[in-house]
Formats: C-alpha cells, sequence, structure tokens
C-alpha cells in the first residue's frame, strides 16, 4: 500500500509540474508565433453554430506592430490599462481603488489588466470561480515574466473581440470605418476603444461610444507613463 501511495503522489506531483510548465513554454513560443485561436473564439464559433450564423467561426486578420495606427494603442490603454507599463500583470493600485469603491457603497467592478485579459483570451473558460481566477493570476504573470510588454499589446490588440465575429484590430476598423489599422483617426481608435468592456452589444458610433469616446480621446493626449 506505501509503495502504491508513493508512486499515485509521485505521479501527481509530475503532472502538476508539466501543468505549471506548460504555460511557460507556450508564453515563451508567443514571442514569435501568432496563435492561430483562442478560448474566446473558440467559444463564438460554438455560440454562432448553434444560432446558423455564417461564417461559424469568428474572422481575423493578424498584423504586424507597424500596420496598427498608434492612436489605436495608445486609445486602448486610456480605456482599458493606462498602467499598463507600470505593473506586473496584477495592477494592485487598481484593485485597491475597485475595493474602496465597494466599501464605500459603489459597484465592486473589476480591475482587469491588459496582459489579463490576454490570459483570459488565450487559454480560460468563463466564470468567477477562485479556480478560474488562481489560474488567471498565474498564467497572467507567466505571460509578463516571458513576453516584452509591447509583444503583450501586439497579442491583445490582434486577438481582442470587436463586435460579433470580428477579432484583431485590421478586422475591426475595415468592418466598423472601412479603412485599415494603420490608417485609423484618433477619434475612431477612441471609439474601437470605447466598445471594448461590451464588444458584442455596443457599437463604435452608438450612444455609449459618444460618451465614452471623448473621456478616451482626452486621456489619450498624454504619453501612457512608463517606468
Amino acid at each position: 500500500m506505501g509503495a502504491l501511495i508513493r508512486r499515485v503522489a509521485r505521479a501527481l506531483l509530475i503532472a502538476v509540474g508539466a501543468a505549471m510548465l506548460l504555460p511557460i513554454v507556450l508564453g515563451l513560443a508567443l514571442n514569435v508565433v501568432q496563435p492561430p485561436t483562442t478560448m474566446v473564439m473558440l467559444r463564438r464559433a460554438m455560440q454562432r453554430a448553434a444560432e446558423d450564423k455564417s461564417p461559424a467561426y469568428p474572422r481575423r486578420q493578424v498584423v504586424k506592430r507597424d500596420a496598427i495606427a498608434p492612436a489605436l494603442r495608445r486609445a486602448v490603454l486610456a480605456a482599458e490599462d493606462d498602467r499598463f507599463y507600470l505593473h506586473w500583470g496584477l495592477d494592485l493600485v487598481e484593485i485597491g481603488k475597485a475595493i474602496d469603491r465597494a466599501e464605500a457603497g459603489g459597484r465592486l467592478r473589476g480591475a482587469s489588466t491588459i496582459t489579463q485579459q490576454v490570459a483570459k483570451n488565450l487559454f480560460l473558460w468563463e466564470g468567477r470561480s477562485f479556480v478560474r481566477k488562481g489560474l488567471e493570476a498565474y498564467l497572467t504573470l507567466v505571460l509578463e515574466l516571458t513576453l516584452p510588454k509591447d509583444r503583450i499589446l501586439d497579442l491583445y490588440l490582434n486577438l481582442a473581440e470587436w463586435g460579433d465575429g470580428i477579432f484583431g484590430a485590421e478586422l475591426a476598423a475595415r468592418r466598423h470605418f472601412g479603412v485599415s489599422a494603420r490608417a485609423l483617426t484618433d477619434e475612431q481608435a477612441a471609439r474601437l476603444a470605447a466598445i471594448l468592456p461590451s464588444p458584442r452589444r455596443w457599437t463604435p458610433m452608438g450612444s455609449v461610444a459618444s460618451l465614452r469616446a471623448p473621456v478616451i480621446l482626452d486621456r489619450m493626449r498624454y504619453v501612457a507613463p512608463r517606468r
């Protein structure tokens, strides 16, 4: 019995070690490889198939960094994570502010960073369980350790959801404004960034984006703070 327990324990340790090591290997690979799909895209494909939408698989057009207007990079940072270059994936400052707002009687809102969103989009299922949040934190730290900040932002811009069946900055720019991502104006970039929290309900020219875009445009005037 003792030998069996030791074998089981050894097998469990090996499994846990492999599970911890795999994200590191994948993170290093993301320095040179663009992920062919994401968990979000796979979920959307199943939803679209169930709704008989065509094409069932969401579309995405991956482009290089210089094919995306700097205005969109700044707009996304201004809207989603202006402290992106100051934290290590988990923004303790914003988490503290979110807790303070909740204690003051406000609604508890997340303080999800761009790196956390990349980790969730690539690897995780939907939900709010402690297991999922723990995996998200680990994967976020792995991405921060294995990828430069600019690469993480590149990945985000090429995998973010910007409408029903629309993924990536290039396709978003062409679908919503009829231009390439490189040709986006400041206002167009701000309107795209404005719908990121709920891209399947909001549109860049809708009322929510019209309210949020001026605020984002104002923040875009300043360079994102760096260390």
